[in-house]
């Protein structure tokens, strides 16, 4: 493998553990540790825990810093308190999207985002570039590692490790100073695989430290160590949007489904917003579908879609889903054929196999 590729602070444990490593996006990360199936499941049914430490910080600071980040995403960042956290995009003019990503509000004027891995540099350039008043943006994501603990087990194995009650950490809440063992860490719960679950921010040391400590704690309970197969495969049964597959700049956030984080008619006007409020006039063009396939094959991405020998569209993620034991996936195609039971053609190695449009998403855990 390229020895260019950049490592995680816990490139060393991966081996301990029995990790088989990929070039994800310019990263050596951890494709599997066991099985993507076996992962898959124990999230499913107990907690795994993933090291997400190649996602990027970025600290946005000063007395104009609401002002900017409100001209810069498209969700309405002035709704949320210090403890909160929210899932917003950032656009570039004509409303495709430069990245999607979560805000956390640690005090007034004091902010954090978390950008997606492969994006870090071009989302740093694009948020310098937009600079508004006194605002001061930071890469801080060297100063960062972070662990994924997601399932439903998930709260009973990290309360054991801290004092502090994390049943008073609602969805899309944090707390910033949790003290797990002897570490000091943000503790969030926002989730990426559709179970419940907390994401864990600190230095790097203490990173690596907590997932050793995090795994042992869990081991009698079955969690296990988790890699991007199974991350996939979970974030993908949620219907939950992945950057360079559901999101791009060619794609914007109304095409991709996440138009919640979309605030149209927010009083301050967001880089995008025109060309995102032409696009809704006009009728969205593409939309994403859930679809399933009738014949036998796996919709990949970027596999063509057809409808009466004509191609409406592509797979932007498609597996046979570990839970439902179907082959699915998710199609951006013609919105005059995204009524469900729509029947479809996806082109398989050459071959168009039958599928149907169905409901998303595909998997929603029981509360």
């Amino acid at each position: 493998m390229s020895e260019n590729l950049k490592r995680t602070p816990l490139f060393d444990s991966y081996k301990v553990y029995g990790g088989k490593t990929i070039d994800f996006g310019g990263w050596e990360l951890p494709v599997q540790f066991s099985s993507i199936k076996e992962e898959h499941e124990a999230v499913r049914t107990k907690a795994g825990m993933f090291d997400v430490s190649h996602m990027g910080e970025i600290a946005v600071q000063g007395d104009d810093s609401l002002a900017y980040l409100q001209k810069l995403l498209t969700n309405d960042v002035s709704k949320i308190q210090p403890g909160q956290a929210q899932y917003s995009a950032m656009c570039y003019e004509d409303g495709g999207t430069v990245d999607d990503l979560l805000v956390y509000k640690i005090a007034e004027n004091d902010y954090l985002l978390v950008v997606n891995a492969s994006n870090i540099e071009k989302d740093f350039e694009w948020m310098k570039n937009s600079v508004i008043g006194n605002t001061i943006v930071h890469n801080v994501s060297d100063s960062y590692g972070q662990l994924a603990l997601q399932g439903p087990l998930a709260e009973k194995v990290l309360q054991r490790l801290t004092k502090d009650d994390l049943n008073e950490i609602g969805f899309f809440k944090f707390k910033p100073n949790v003290k797990i063992g002897d570490h000091d860490a943000l503790v969030s719960r926002t989730g990426y695989t559709g179970e419940d679950g907390f994401e864990i921010y600190g230095e790097p040391a203490a990173i690596v430290a907590l997932w050793d400590l995090i795994l042992e704690e869990g081991k009698e309970d079955g969690v296990l160590p988790c890699g991007l197969g199974a991350r996939d495969t979970l974030r993908f049964e949620a219907c939950l949007a992945l950057y360079g597959q559901e999101l791009s700049k060619d794609i914007t956030p109304l095409e991709a489904g996440i138009g919640f984080a979309v605030k149209l008619k927010k009083e301050d006007d967001f880089i995008g917003q025109k060309a995102l409020v032409l696009q809704k006039e006009a009728g969205i063009p593409r939309k994403l579908v859930g679809l399933e396939m009738i014949d036998k094959g796996i919709p990949r991405h970027g596999y063509p879609i057809y409808k009466d020998n004509q191609q409406i569209g592509e797979v932007t993620t498609g597996t046979q889903s570990p839970t439902l034991k179907k082959n699915i996936g998710l199609g951006l195609i013609d919105s005059k054929f995204i009524e469900l039971g729509t029947e479809i053609e996806v082109e398989i190695r050459g071959k168009r196999l039958k599928a149907v449009t169905v409901a998303t998403p595909f998997y929603k855990r029981q509360k």
